[in-house]
């Protein structure tokens, strides 16, 4: 059985973050939209290993029932079972035709772990149409060569041939024509040697064995991905909801080892020559093509980026050792903090793999939620870029262009964060000669890398703010000028709260940005929104207050009681209420106390701000959400003692 602690636990790293993760994905849905996936993991854990502590304690905590059990209980049956989880997927994939594949590259790519039905139909129709186009121009291509001179259009050729051997040997016996596991194993190992690009092996098939088109052909695909519990569909919003969890084992059966968004990253530290490189091998046209477009060029070609490391982006004379020097010089580039950089070739290219596919949550706790709004706003007002085709573009625009958004999508950091998409996922949108122009016309250091100081630009923001909380919470905005916090004094209230939501993140709390915007309405905003567990929420206030003790309880009563009932109509319960102030009256103390209708607890700003100093002080702090539902004026020395 799961203990609170571990509970609270398995919640902070499913939704940290990201809203994308499992245990959150859960939460948003009806008990019909989830039976499929319950049905799914009751048979693989049927199945599973009897001998598993895991799966035993939680079944036994859920009385063998997974239908009835949490959010954090399913989460952890789900990690218990993932190997078995992936092999049972592989073989239903593998029984599915060419148009499955397609679809579920689509929606294993950044930025469509959420989105609505009708946008998948239209991304999937501009998909086909583009492989259409391809797989025309290779027929075409290779039609008219007679050539044998192993180019590239001729290695083409001999993939063609074999492919369609593979194809159609099934109808010699008289069944009917598929390519086997087998078959296919051995063509991509052959698509690797003769350099083909993924893309063209996909193109090449679609001559062979065309992929369906049309609306009907994704409902259907889409339908069968939610039957092997793949896939969550919300009817109510006609959604695709993938949890990252799924996509991470999506990817490793497409044989990605890296997302999309992190080759870039990769790409954009590679010098023209390495860039031109890769495209050589792979046949692709470098005369004439621009930076930009070699990069677009790369990264949706579905180049394996274990070949791009290992081989591709060298001269034909570099040794073994000047390619794993340039790697050593890569994992400073991409700014890896590796405490083994490895000695051989595979194992730096391991290094470089795993660190940018574990960086999500570093990266966001590096920054606070509010820092990164503040950094994409200042990137929103002072960014001046251009598309592929030389026209002005917005970093809204870019966004919705690299991450397959929307048009009629909101663009925030709200949802950005609910796609896994960090602050370095943002900057490195941006060319390498745009950052520097951002990074200038922010008037930052021009030493160093300027992705990294253009983040500590807004991380050091966020850090002033905290370090002057007290002054913040009184509006002493003389204060604030001296110690250099430019501010107006009508937005002292909005970045108090953004402080103390900070503070509270790097508490190791989860705030549920997500539960908050569904409650607010246009009169009532609650400030913060605290999930101690799947069910169990704190509600929190941070009231500045200029002269005196803060005082309004009625007015404050009113409001939180407010939030309380939208809550509670939402399936949460409200553990307690926290009010954070410069100081409380001794009249609104004792009311707080008084109140029978919601569990209150009153906290000041020097008071959590003492909690935060003791924390950051600790190297193993240990501190818990339950320690602020005592009720009354919390003691902050005591809580701060016991971290």
């Amino acid at each position: 059985m799961l203990f609170e602690d571990e509970a609270l636990c398995l919640l902070k790293t499913t939704r940290k973050g990201s809203r994308m993760k499992l245990n959150h994905v859960l939460s948003t849905l009806n008990q019909i939209e989830k039976s499929k996936f319950i049905t799914c993991l009751d048979k693989l854990c049927s199945s599973a290993d009897p001998a598993s502590e895991t799966i035993t304690k939680t079944l036994k905590k859920v009385n063998q029932q997974i239908k009835d059990a949490s959010g954090s209980d399913i989460t952890q049956l789900f990690q218990a079972v993932a190997q078995e989880f992936k092999e049972s997927a592989r073989e239903k994939l593998a029984l599915c035709d060419a148009s499955m594949a397609l679809l579920v590259n689509i929606l294993s790519r950044d930025g469509n772990g959420v989105a609505r039905i009708s946008w998948i139909e239209q991304l999937y129709a501009r998909e086909w149409e583009s492989l259409d186009c391809l797989a025309n121009q290779i027929k075409q291509d290779v039609g008219n060569s007679e050539a044998e001179d192993y180019s590239h259009i001729h290695r083409l050729k001999i993939f063609r041939d074999c492919l369609n051997v593979a194809y159609t040997n099934d109808e010699k016996i008289n069944r009917q024509a598929n390519i086997t596991d087998d078959e296919r194993s051995i063509l991509n190992t052959l698509s690797h040697h003769l350099k083909i690009s993924k893309d063209e092996v996909v193109a090449i098939e679609h001559l062979a064995d065309p992929i369906k088109a049309g609306k009907q052909t994704v409902d259907s695909c889409l339908q069968e991905l939610r039957d092997m519990g793949v896939i969550f569909i919300n009817r109510k919003n006609a959604e695709v909801l993938i949890p990252d969890e799924v996509v991470a084992v999506l990817n490793q059966i497409q044989g990605k080892e890296l997302a999309d968004k992190h080759l870039l990253r990769i790409l954009r530290v590679l010098s023209d020559a390495e860039l031109s490189n890769i495209l050589k091998s792979y046949g692709k046209r470098i005369r004439g093509v621009s930076r930009g477009d070699k990069i677009s060029t790369i990264l949706h070609s579905g180049i394996a980026v274990r070949d791009m490391l290992s081989r591709d982006l060298y001269d034909e004379a570099d040794n073994q050792n000047k390619r794993k020097e340039r790697l050593k010089v890569l994992i400073t580039d991409l700014e890896i903090d590796a405490e083994r950089i490895g000695s051989t070739l595979d194992e730096r290219i391991d290094v470089i793999l795993e660190s940018l596919n574990s960086a999500s949550d570093s990266e966001f706790d590096a920054i606070s939620a509010a820092g990164y709004k503040e950094m994409f706003d200042s990137i929103q007002q002072n960014f001046k870029g251009l598309d592929s085709a030389g026209n002005p573009e917005s970093l809204i625009q870019r966004i919705r262009t690299e991450f397959e958004l929307e048009e009629n999508d909101e663009v925030s950091v709200e949802r950005l964060r609910a796609l896994s998409i960090t602050p370095q996922d943002m900057l490195y949108l941006l060319s390498n000669d745009e950052v520097k122009e951002l990074r200038d016309i922010l008037k930052l250091s021009k030493k160093g890398n300027p992705r990294f100081n253009i983040l500590q630009a807004f991380a050091n923001v966020n850090d002033k703010l905290i370090e002057n909380y007290e002054a913040l919470a009184r509006r002493d905005f003389l204060t604030l000028k001296t110690v250099g916090i430019d501010i107006a004094e009508t937005d002292i209230g909005v970045k108090f709260e953004e402080a103390t939501k900070s503070i509270l993140e790097q508490l190791d709390l989860v705030i549920d940005e997500e539960l908050r915007k569904n409650i607010n309405t246009a009169k009532d905003k609650a400030d913060i929104i605290i999930s101690i567990s799947d069910d169990d929420i704190i509600i929190g206030e941070a009231k500045t207050c200029k002269n005196g003790d803060f005082a309004k309880y009625s007015t404050t009563s009113r409001q939180i009681k407010a939030y309380v009932n939208r809550c509670e109509n939402q399936g949460k319960r409200v553990a307690q209420v926290l009010i954070i102030a410069p100081s409380f009256s001794q009249d609104f103390i004792e009311s707080a106390e008084m109140d029978t209708e919601v569990n209150i607890s009153l906290l000041t700003a020097e008071g959590l701000k003492q909690i935060y100093d003791a924390y950051k002080a600790k190297r193993r702090p240990n501190f818990s959400a339950r320690l602020l539902t005592k009720g009354g004026l919390l003691k902050a020395e005591l809580i701060a003692k016991s971290i």
